[in-house]
């Protein structure tokens, strides 16, 4: 417990610094799934998908790996598309788990997320249709690790995401995007200040263990940090709570702790620990596409929904 302590204390000494560091210097197909297409139909009827001018850009992050970044970006992403949004999935984790997730070959990723940051390709170039229909994906390749090192001391490092989502919907005749998902790498690095100096908000999944409202304290003052520095507009959409089995009295423990710290900026919805979760991703489909009657994919159109209905609430605010 003393070492997790440890390293925790680390990693929040070292956020802040990052950040102002950056700050000192910058300037603010074939094969598609149609089995989904009924899940529109099924939706509540007062709930309708916001049509905003420039797309709703969520940032899913947490500096703690394992948490579920990748699996909520890829489901969250499915289930938005499900209820007639058109999502972009943007791929900042060099691991490329989102791409692989969504069955994006390694070999079909001639433009990735590294050559838009880059300044190499407009966002344009770097989307790719998947098998779900009105879901895309910028995928990313192991190149986006040394972006660092490549871009490190240029003014508008921290802004290069921004700059290029920026351009998105701007060329008319082609579809454009409704909301805006960027998968995380599960640290504070340029990749993870980028995404979040371009958000409008930071969706948080949290696992529903011991540790959690620790990883979750420095989160916050990560998020002041940028708010501050970066992005002030900057806000937390919401915490979505993962990984939760109602057998365990631990996992309903950390749900009552993160509710009464965090009261509204919990979503109602608990993603459950599900095995049909765990196994989409090795076969390249999203668990809505997988088996969309199970209860991790019920978990996510219920989380999509709910996300809706906060949009319509701040918009009308």
């Amino acid at each position: 417990m003393n070492s997790n302590s440890d390293n925790s204390d680390a990693s929040s000494a070292t956020a802040s610094p990052l950040i102002h560091q950056v700050a000192e210097t910058d300037a603010p197909s074939d094969g598609r799934v149609v089995a989904l297409e009924p899940v529109v139909k099924s939706q509540p009827h007062d709930v309708q998908p916001v049509v905003p001018v420039q797309p709703r850009v969520l940032a899913i992050a947490n500096q703690k790996g394992g948490v579920g970044k990748t699996t909520t970006a890829i489901n969250l992403g499915t289930a938005l598309a499900a209820i007639g949004e058109t999502v972009l999935i943007v791929d900042l984790d060099p691991q490329g788990n989102a791409s692989t997730g969504l069955g994006i070959d390694r070999r079909s990723r001639r433009t990735s997320t590294y050559d838009v940051l880059t300044g190499d390709a407009p966002m344009r170039d770097a989307v790719i249709g998947t098998a779900v229909p009105r879901l895309h994906i910028a995928p990313s390749t192991l190149d986006l690790s040394g972006l660092e090192l490549e871009i490190g001391q240029d003014r508008d490092r921290a802004f290069r995401l921004r700059n290029a989502l920026d351009t998105l919907n701007a060329t008319p005749d082609v579809q454009h995007f409704t909301y805006v998902l960027v998968d995380c790498p599960p640290s504070l690095n340029l990749l993870t200040v980028n995404a979040m100096a371009a958000a409008n908000a930071i969706l948080v999944p949290l696992q529903c263990e011991f540790f959690a409202l620790e990883g979750l304290s420095q989160l916050m003052k990560t998020v002041e940090s940028v708010r501050t520095t970066l992005n002030p507009g900057l806000t937390i959409h919401g915490i979505v709570l993962t990984m939760y089995d109602s057998r365990n009295n631990l996992s309903n423990q950390v749900v009552a702790d993160v509710r009464q710290h965090m009261g509204r900026k919990v979503y109602d919805t608990v993603i459950p620990r599900n095995v049909r979760v765990s196994e989409a991703p090795s076969y390249g489909k999203p668990v809505l596409v997988y088996d969309l009657k199970c209860v991790g994919s019920e978990a996510y159109l219920r989380l999509a929904t709910e996300i809706i209905q906060r949009e319509r609430e701040l918009k009308a605010g």
